[in-house]
């Protein structure tokens, strides 16, 4: 009697479901550099975001004296920052994903 088990390994395991890439597989380092540009720049366009934001809401709220635009510029910061958040984590989650193979 002949065990699956004495002859593979966890290797083998997370080799066999771990997804192919296709015909991205192919792209390799190239693929990677024009994600990270893509993200920094995206980091970048959200980080300018809640900057005016922040200008914004202090424009707003002392020289003006205008709460709609002070509103708005909270509005502003939350959503740069958390688009910083959520791109800043992709690649964690990606990592994970990826790990686990699923």
């Amino acid at each position: 009697m002949i065990l699956a088990a004495e002859k593979g390994d966890i290797t083998t395991i997370i080799g066999g479901i771990a997804p192919d890439w296709g015909p991205f597989g192919s792209l390799g380092n190239e693929a990677r550099v024009m994600i990270e540009v893509v993200m920094a720049v995206a980091i970048l366009i959200c980080l300018g975001i809640a900057i005016w934001g922040a200008a914004k809401q202090r424009i707003g709220a002392t020289a003006l004296r205008d709460t709609f635009s002070a509103e708005q510029g909270k509005g502003l910061i939350v959503a740069g920052l958390t688009g910083v958040f959520i791109i800043g984590s992709l690649g964690t989650l990606f990592t994970i994903v990826y790990g686990m193979a699923v």
